[in-house]
């Protein structure tokens, strides 16, 4: 129990010295400091939808959002990566001192994807993180229960970029529970989640953004920026190299992958349509689950954009009573009756 405790505290210690290394700018080099990243994106986001907004009649600061600004840290840094953190060395540590008793056989040391280049570790880990929050967002849906929690995201009645990290702390606990031991016994460390998750972060925000952008522009953007990233991290190439790849895989994301972005990941036209306050009853169980990827609601049948959603009623049937403020909200399911459960 001693060696534990002493990985918990570790781990809680590090981070606050890692987090106020970030925000005063210490972390080394800057495109590496997650926390102003975080700021630098949703300021790109806001002003993206100032200049092109989707839904033209919106407010420029719609409703609840200072709420979802304050959502976007409390559970990307004090909650969700705080619980990574401190959590994961202490539960790896004891599942695999399990494993190992029981078995002789160290999963952790016996890992393939020690010797994997950066890239392969972060796409593995990437799709097997998005599967898994795919089945968790049906559970939130499906469990009457949990479905309490994640009410507080659909209590979102003007969609914007900020939105996407208004959610209740509970499904940090349940997100993070399960999808973490998978992604930490593949091998994907702090820094590789960091990845990981910044690069959903950004397509949070796009997806729950007011706008909308073509295939060919987010196919091209995508593998452009794919390019750079494993060109920068695979191979020690001049820089008019690492740019030349970055067009390459640009052309080739805007011509050929571009057709088909929006049946592989999700956007703002498909993602609007799981805020739908009216859903057929076939449909009850929930539409369009996917977190990042589209492709899981396309396999299992839940993919579902009947028309242009642009003006469609957001929330819920009971959405009135759900609390304005953030303890409020925190608090909703926990200690709140129950009367505005109906989907």
């Amino acid at each position: 129990m001693e060696k534990y405790t002493e990985i918990f505290i570790q781990a809680y210690q590090s981070y606050a010295a890692y987090l106020w290394r970030e925000i005063t700018f210490q972390s080394q080099p800057f495109w590496k400091n997650y926390f102003w990243m975080l700021v630098a994106v949703s300021l790109l986001f806001f002003m993206l939808e100032q200049l092109k907004p989707w839904r033209k009649e919106q407010p420029k600061f719609r409703k609840d959002f200072w709420l979802d600004f304050f959502y976007m840290f409390f559970n990307f840094f004090l909650f969700s990566l705080i619980v990574y953190q401190a959590a994961s060395g202490v539960v790896v540590a004891f599942f695999n001192d399990g494993i190992r008793g029981i078995t002789g056989f160290d999963l952790q040391a016996s890992n393939p994807m020690q010797h994997w280049p950066q890239w392969a570790i972060l796409l593995t880990g990437f799709i097997v993180r998005d599967f898994v929050q795919w089945w968790v967002h049906r559970l939130l849906h499906a469990s009457p229960r949990l479905w309490r929690f994640h009410q507080v995201h659909h209590s979102v009645e003007e969609m914007g970029f900020a939105a996407h990290l208004r959610y209740h702390w509970m499904e940090n606990v349940l997100y993070r529970t399960i999808e973490y031991l998978p992604l930490a016994l593949l091998g994907i460390g702090l820094h590789d989640f960091f990845l990981i998750h910044i690069f959903t972060l950004i397509w949070g925000h796009y997806n729950h953004a007011n706008i909308q952008v073509s295939g060919r522009v987010t196919g091209g953007i995508l593998l452009g920026a794919a390019g750079l990233f494993v060109a920068m991290s695979s191979w020690n190439l001049p820089w008019t190299m690492d740019l030349l790849i970055a067009a390459g895989g640009a052309f080739i994301g805007a011509a050929f992958i571009g057709p088909y972005m929006k049946y592989i990941f999700n956007s703002p036209d498909m993602h609007i349509w799981h805020h739908a306050y009216d859903i057929p009853k076939e449909r009850a169980a929930g539409i369009n689950f996917g977190i990042t990827l589209a492709i899981w609601d396309y396999l299992w049948g839940t993919a579902y954009m009947p028309r242009d959603g642009r003006d469609i009623r957001l929330g819920y049937p009971g959405v009135g009573q759900m609390p304005h403020d953030f303890v409020g909200q925190s608090l909703h399911g926990i200690v709140s009756d129950g009367q505005a459960s109906e989907k």
